[in-house]
């Protein structure tokens, strides 16, 4: 949800009451994010203290665009408020449009968020970790990258839109079709399971080091700054919607992806016995590291402070057996 403040200062603040005139005035502040800030925290006590249902309240004000975060308990709903922000709104649903267009959209995201998630990669804290808006435009990111893609692009959505689909904010075009059936089915039939492997298999492999994602053109680009991870925001063009991901959060996302695409690969190659008690495949995608032992960890490297020590020893090993050798020949073996 949003507030829309820009429509007050098209209102008539000067009001006639009988004999007397009477006018509103805002007290000034330093800047609009200032404003907004404050109107935010004044709305989060008047939620917490007075909103019937809601409970939950987070002020996370220093984000790049400040909100309010609260759950309603008597629907369930989990609700984020911020002020003049309708291009989120669009943001919104753009992504309803495309979890609309095929039955695999909604649930590969799902499932990537749970991954993400059970292995702490994402949180309700703001911080240097990716969020979940980011891992959902990945999502379908990838699902542009199939073959025949699964979803269109958004230059795609948007040549097919008419003039009453036409959408212009804050000098952002934000027009894309939202009639369904102009929008031609995929031919894409490969599942669920698949696709989830193949997820893991992509982003494990995707060279984060120079190129962006980008869903407007649905194409690996080259990265417009140094950012650990960059991905286009789909209206805000010049924005990088994953700006707060470190190196080390985004080095973990790709260690844990490589683990779980092996883990998958394996599925149909050991299955287990019905009577282990080992969780197996998809299962142990959602167990928090550290849950389970799998083989995975052979194929690991070992830790460079072990192979120094292995290689040390091994020298030390072969120094002592040639000095008991014959013509003061040595053999040093540097295998780990």
């Amino acid at each position: 949800m949003f507030l829309d403040l820009d429509e007050i200062g098209k209102l008539d603040v000067h009001k006639n009451a009988g004999d007397f005139l009477m006018e509103f005035q805002m007290k000034t502040v330093p800047s609009e994010r200032i404003a907004t800030q404050k109107i935010l925290s004044v709305i989060g006590e008047c939620i917490d203290n007075f909103g019937p249902s809601c409970v939950g309240v987070q002020k996370i004000l220093n984000a790049r665009c400040p909100l309010l975060r609260f759950s309603h308990q008597a629907s369930g709903f989990q609700c984020d408020l911020t002020v003049n922000n309708s291009i989120a709104l669009k943001s919104s649903e753009l992504l309803y449009i495309y979890g609309s267009l095929d039955s695999r959209v909604r649930a590969l995201v799902f499932s990537v968020r749970c991954w993400a998630r059970a292995h702490s990669l994402t949180s309700s804290i703001p911080g240097t970790w990716i969020t979940n808006f980011s891992l959902t435009v990945m999502v379908i990111f990838f699902l542009q990258r199939r073959s025949p893609p699964i979803l269109p692009t958004l230059d795609s959505l948007k040549s097919l839109a008419d003039a009453e689909d036409r959408c212009i904010l804050n000098g952002h075009n934000c027009t894309f079709v939202r009639d369904l059936y102009k929008i031609k089915p995929s031919g894409n039939t490969e599942t669920l399971e698949l696709l989830l492997k193949e997820f893991f298999e992509y982003f494990g492999n995707f060279a984060f080091n120079k190129n962006s994602i980008n869903i407007r053109q649905g194409k690996e680009q080259n990265k417009p700054d140094s950012s650990p991870l960059y991905i286009q925001n789909p209206f805000e063009t010049s924005l990088n919607i994953s700006k707060n991901v470190s190196q080390s959060q985004l080095q973990k996302f790709v260690d844990l992806a490589r683990d779980s695409a092996w883990i998958l690969e394996q599925e149909d190659k050991s299955q287990p016995s019905l009577s282990s008690k080992q969780p197996w495949g998809l299962a142990t995608l959602l167990l928090p590291p550290g849950a389970v032992s799998t083989p995975l960890s052979k194929k690991k490297k070992k830790p460079m402070n072990e192979k120094v020590k292995g290689l040390l020893a091994s020298i030390k090993s072969s120094t002592t057996d040639s000095s008991k050798g014959t013509h003061g020949k040595r053999a040093i073996s540097t295998q780990v």
